[in-house]
């Protein structure tokens, strides 16, 4: 199927409260277009030179979200422009933000990443961490950057039990925080081959990617 019948596909799937971030890492542009034409307009990346790139060659309406680990050093490459950053795992990362997007008189949208695999290469808060961060003074002044949900990613495995726990420990997680800062509204979790259980557990933003352009090339 080509990438315009991959995305109606997706899209007819989905709750309406559920936003696609097709994930587009590795991909040209062109394939990307090919995404924009069909209407798709908030694209993921994981790479932010990879991202800035595209960013400058492509229409100026898209959404662009940050959706790899971020290094601090190179926060400044795209706080012009990104709209969400999903994987903000530190309150050193988040004054990185909070600096560059007031260069540029922004605020940038972020999601705290919670540690919800057991995989130790997964990055993520705990939730105490977390807990902490969002009721801290420090976190009060930051005014250039406005926390607006929080992301997870499930351990790589096959047991589909293990994922939906994950996906629901995120889930009460959300909540609990939730009761004590209203701004949450994102709960980010699932990819291609596990987004409508993430769906089924309370996700509200999902992160697709060969699902939509096929398997990634990675042999540049």
């Amino acid at each position: 199927m080509s990438i315009k019948q991959n995305l109606q596909h997706i899209k007819s799937t989905l709750p309406e409260h559920v936003t696609l971030v097709a994930v587009s890492k590795t991909k040209p542009v062109s394939d990307l277009m090919e995404a924009y034409n069909a209407g798709q307009r908030i694209f993921g990346e994981n790479k932010i030179q990879e991202m800035a790139d595209k960013h400058a060659e492509m229409p100026k309406d898209i959404e662009w979200h940050m959706i790899g680990h971020v290094q601090r050093n190179k926060v400044k490459y795209m706080a012009n422009f990104v709209s969400l950053i999903h994987g903000v795992d530190s309150f050193k990362l988040l004054q990185e933000i909070n600096k560059q997007a007031k260069k540029y008189d922004r605020t940038i949208d972020c999601l705290l990443q919670i540690k919800i695999a057991e995989e130790d290469s997964k990055f993520g808060m705990s939730v105490n961490d977390a807990s902490t961060l969002l009721q801290s003074d420090e976190f009060s002044e930051l005014k250039n950057i406005k926390v607006v949900g929080l992301m997870g990613m499930a351990t790589f495995t096959d047991n589909m039990k293990q994922v939906e726990q994950e996906f629901n420990f995120l889930n009460s997680t959300f909540s609990d925080l939730k009761n004590s800062n209203p701004d949450l509204e994102i709960k980010s979790m699932g990819m291609s081959g596990d987004y409508q259980l993430a769906i089924n557990c309370g996700s509200t933003m999902i992160r697709v990617g060969s699902s939509i352009f096929g398997v990634r090339n990675y042999n540049k």
